[in-house]
């Protein structure tokens, strides 16, 4: 059927701030959903209350609406479009996650989409209530014949404790209409059950859980289906999880495609998605439907499904190249899939299974550090706050790359010297899986435990186990040389399986850079192959690029080594990334998610290669997060999906030869290549490493305030306890105590003594060891605000000045923030305006920079200035509708100076940023805020004066969180 002409407008509603369990994988739902219905002339407006993301950008949608996600805010939206004689069509709620489809439930019950005469496209409301109400999904399953868990609903307490006897532990529970498995849990004890069973009544809004039997220990796969009004079906891929049932799939190592999957096991596994799609409704989209295997007999039992785009169907876009809501979106206005066409290759059509000839890994990146006291054990509550994906050739390779990709200080998958050898703490940890579980079997591999110990302590597959065996084995071989005497053809075969040249430098006790000469005088070098959906059995037109090491002139293909030194990537066999003689700008992406370094850098980065692109250059993309609108293939001019790590990073850059690097939009991650960028000679792109440098080293900042005359906290550096203690006595207490270069405040603290200052001087040396310790005298009661800036290095335009409304002590990203500034004096203001002004020129500043300021007693104190894309730099775009980092990154470029801009923001009342926090998923936590930061997303929220409710709320709770 083609589209719909009767749709000429649609709503779509977002997702809301980023918490534990719902990210950015639905930021790039809803961008791809918003450009594709635009493609189709229709005019569409978004709901989302997000300021961090693109996908709030008026470059996605005709109208956004920054307004809290409720029934009010639809109402106001539907109103206003009627009124202005353009009325919304039809409600598109399935790229929004659970948060939009609780709200456009909600309204349906309301009975506001009726009212407004407005259709509900993408997903049948009666679907969602199957899925979502646990009893309804177990009958309707049990009617289509396909296996579920023995279990029933439990409404009351009394009714819990009846099924518990009938079926017999252990046992799981599973809350209704809750997202990332909140309160769910596994109970193997009669007497943990009474409490488990209270905390999943309490966390379902509906009050209800399903108490079932547990298959904990069984194997666990998805499949990411898509289904047109036509009932055609394609798999768009399957996703095997490499943890067993047990562990939140959030949570879990996921590989794609599936691999140890027997073929007859996969075509049973499809067909019963199939029957499971068809049997809860009738509607096009696409759905994520789960399956449980029991390894003993390969029963299958069916989990659950999710009729909508989920985090798993960002990883299968991102793992296959397909662009499953884009696809979604044209389908829920009524085109069949064989009447659109494949835009990775732009000439197959839509409806066909993606082939993919390589492995991807995905790595979840956890941030228990923030939360001390944490329970760190995973289960059914997801608990990660992001993932970096790896895409190899083998499972070994694609798996080594996540892991280089978290950036939790792991040069891949062990050999770094860093191995855990205690066997009763590896024991504990394998059977009682946290965040480092996969480090601890290749370590438990490594101090030799059986391979049998290692099975039943995990129930991991033994497929997977066998490859990370291997790595040890292989590791013990390469052990066994030196680099004067190691045979090529393994250094070879350990780069196939992933390793980094750091683990190899370590394992043949040499530098890192031995290792990169050894390989390029035996050509051992990085070939970059094309995701193409196909197998490269069409011509793709999506420059979407994964690195590996398989040129066939190698001994392991049966060549020989050339006897000429390095050819050129270009010329290697193998290589499918042909290089243009264009001008060309590589803008470095922020990585995984964590706690202080979010969407607000994808926002960065993806307006950084836009700007370049105006700007008549080929832009080029490196990131490795799969949930991010900058690995949208069709963004960059390149995508090289690759770890933003220095050895994948350099390489593509030989290969591409660009005129330089932007690292100032891609966050900490992207900063921290600057140093590594300017000793290889490799230009940066606007502030140069020298004066980034200058911003992070506390001595030489403060000198350069110093001779500027700007007032800042006194301070001191120190390398261990008792000089610290010797300094805190001229510094005088309250003082701040942390280590340089951290992003997200990461190890601050407010200390009051001696004591205290002394064992958190010891803590932070045993976390990272060899660093200078920053010691400040601490403001009390004193406010916080901070600013934003554009600079050329002569002219400067602020974007913004800031006021916290909590006082300083509390991290900025955890503050409620107002722009303007509600009650800094005039005399204040200007002190901001003109210390901003200087430190930008004296930073010698080319794009972005970030002051934060302490005011007390009308005294304008300097607390760090960042030369970077900030948190705060999306926030002040939306609310002054002003595109400044397409503007910055024109100057960073040097197409443009400040006074070529026509500056015109929208200022009318207040901007409030709302942080918000996912303490809920570790109960234990109290929510206590300090100089570290721990939210893990923001919202936006307008007023137009301080009279308003809203502000004078927050405002009396100003302290009520301040800790230390």
């Amino acid at each position: 059927m083609p589209k719909d002409s009767s749709i000429r407008s649609i709503l779509i509603i977002g997702s809301g701030p980023i918490v534990i369990g719902q990210a950015c994988e639905f930021d790039y739902a809803g961008s791809q959903a918003a450009r594709s219905l635009r493609e189709e002339g229709i005019e569409v407006s978004l709901i989302n209350s997000n300021p961090a993301t693109i996908m709030t950008d008026p470059i996605n949608a005709d109208y956004v609406y920054l307004k809290p996600l409720e029934k009010k805010s639809i109402v106001e939206i539907l109103k206003k479009h009627q009124e202005e004689g353009h009325p919304i069509d039809a409600v598109l709620p399935t790229m929004g996650g659970q948060t939009a489809l609780n709200l456009a439930i909600d309204c349906d019950k309301a009975g506001i989409w009726k009212k407004y005469g407005v259709r509900i496209i993408g997903v049948d409301i009666k679907a969602i209530e199957t899925t979502e109400d646990r009893e309804k999904f177990r009958l309707k399953m049990i009617e289509l014949g396909v296996g579920v868990c023995k279990g029933r609903t439990a409404r009351s307490f009394l009714e819990g404790k009846e099924i518990a006897q009938e079926i017999g532990f252990p046992l799981v529970i599973r809350p209704s209409y809750t997202l990332g498995g909140t309160g769910g849990g596994f109970v193997d004890l009669p007497e943990d059950f009474d409490q488990a069973l209270n905390n999943g009544l309490h966390a379902s809004p509906v009050h209800e859980v399903l108490v079932e039997q547990s298959v904990m220990g069984w194997k666990e796969y998805e499949l990411e289906l898509l289904r047109d009004g036509a009932g055609n079906f394609i798999i768009i891929c399957s996703i095997e999880n490499f943890d067993p049932m047990g562990i939140h799939t959030g949570d879990s190592i996921t590989v794609a495609p599936a691999m140890t999957l027997p073929d007859t096991l996969y075509q049973q596994m499809r067909d019963l998605a199939i029957k499971m799609m068809d049997g809860i409704g009738k509607f096009a989209g696409g759905c994520n439907v789960q399956f449980s295997v029991n390894p003993a007999d390969d029963s299958i039992i069916a989990i659950e499904i999710n009729p909508r785009v989920s985090r798993s169907s960002a990883l299968a876009s991102k793992a296959t190249g397909y662009p499953i809501a884009k696809i979604a979106a044209k389908m829920a206005i009524g085109y069949n899939l064989d009447e659109l066409i494949n835009p990775i290759t732009g000439s197959t059509s839509a409806f066909f299974e993606p082939a993919i000839d390589y492995v991807i890994v995905k790595v979840p990146r956890w941030n228990f550090d923030k939360f001390p006291g944490a329970d760190r054990s995973l289960g059914l509550q997801m608990k990660s706050v992001g993932e970096a994906m790896g895409i190899g050739r083998n499972f070994q390779e694609a798996l080594q790359k996540a892991c280089q990709s978290l950036e939790i200080r792991r040069n891949g998958l062990g050999a770094d010297g860093r191995e855990l050898t205690d066997q009763a703490a590896l024991t504990h940890s394998l059977a009682h899986p946290s965040w480092n579980r996969l480090f601890h079997i290749y370590d438990a591999f490594k101090i030799g435990m059986s391979f049998k110990t290692i099975q039943n302590l995990t129930k991991i597959d033994k497929w997977f186990l066998y490859q990370i065996e291997e790595l040890v084995e292989l590791e013990k071989e390469i052990g066994k040389y030196d680099l004067e005497d190691v045979p090529a053809a393994l250094i070879l075969k350990a780069k196939q399986k992933g390793y980094a040249d750091r683990q190899l430098a370590h394992l043949l006790g040499v530098k890192e850079s031995k290792i990169y000469d050894f390989r390029q005088e035996h050509n051992i070098r990085r070939v970059f192959k094309c995701v193409d959906t196909c197998a490269a059995e069409f011509e793709a037109r999506t420059p979407y690029y994964y690195s590996t090491f398989n040129s066939p002139q190698l001994p392991s293909a049966g060549g020989a080594f050339p006897e000429t030194g390095a050819l050129p990537v270009g010329l290697l066999a193998g290589n499918e990334s042909i290089t243009s003689d264009r001008k060309k700008v590589v803008i470095l992406g922020s990585g995984p998610n964590r706690i202080g370094q979010g969407i607000e850098f994808d926002y960065s980065c993806v307006h950084g290669v836009l700007a370049a692109k105006e700007c008549g250059y080929e832009t080029i993309m490196i990131n490795c997060n799969p949930e991010t609108v900058s690995t949208d293939p069709d963004i960059a001019d390149k995508l090289y999906f690759e770890p933003v790590f220095w050895e994948h990073v350099h390489a593509i850059i030989m290969h591409e030869n660009p005129v330089g690097v932007i690292v100032q939009l891609g966050g900490q991650t992207a900063l921290k290549m600057a140093e590594k960028l300017t000793r290889y000679g490799i230009k940066i792109i606007g502030t140069d490493y020298e004066s980034l440098d200058l911003a992070e080293d506390r001595g030489r900042f403060s000198a350069l305030l110093r001779d500027y005359n700007i007032p800042y906290p006194k301070f001191g550096t120190v390398r261990g306890s008792d000089e610290a203690v010797e300094l805190s006595r001229e510094l005088g207490f309250p003082l701040l105590v942390r280590p340089s270069y951290v992003l997200g405040g990461q190890s601050m603290k407010i200390v009051l003594n001696e004591q205290e200052l002394e064992q958190h001087v010891v803590k932070i040396l045993h976390d990272i060891p060899d660093n200078n310790i920053l010691l400040d005298h601490f403001l009390e009661n004193a406010i916080e605000a901070e600013a934003d800036a554009i600079c050329d290095g002569e002219d400067v335009y602020i974007i913004g000045v800031m006021e916290h409304i909590e006082p300083a002590g509390i991290h900025s990203g955890d503050s409620y923030a107002v722009l303007p500034t509600f009650d800094l004096s005039e005399a204040v203001i200007q002190q901001i305006e003109a210390h901003t002004r200087t430190i930008a020129k004296a930073l010698k500043t080319v794009g972005l920079i970030n002051i934060q300021f302490a005011v007390k007693d009308e005294m304008v104190y300097i607390i760090e200035a960042n030369p970077r894309a900030s948190r705060t730099v999306p926030f002040i775009c939306k609310a002054y509708q002003e595109p400044y980092v397409n503007y910055a990154t024109k100057v960073m470029l040097g197409e443009k100076k400040v006074k070529d801009f026509d500056f015109k923001p929208v200022k009318k009342g207040y901007a409030i940023k709302i942080p918000v926090f996912s303490f809920n998923k570790f109960p234990n936590v109290n929510k206590e805020l300090g100089p570290e930061m721990k939210s893990t997303g923001e919202g936006i929220y307008f007023i137009d004066d301080l009279e308003d409710e809203f502000f004078q709320k927050v405002y009396s709770e100003r302290n009520l969180y301040l800790s230390r």
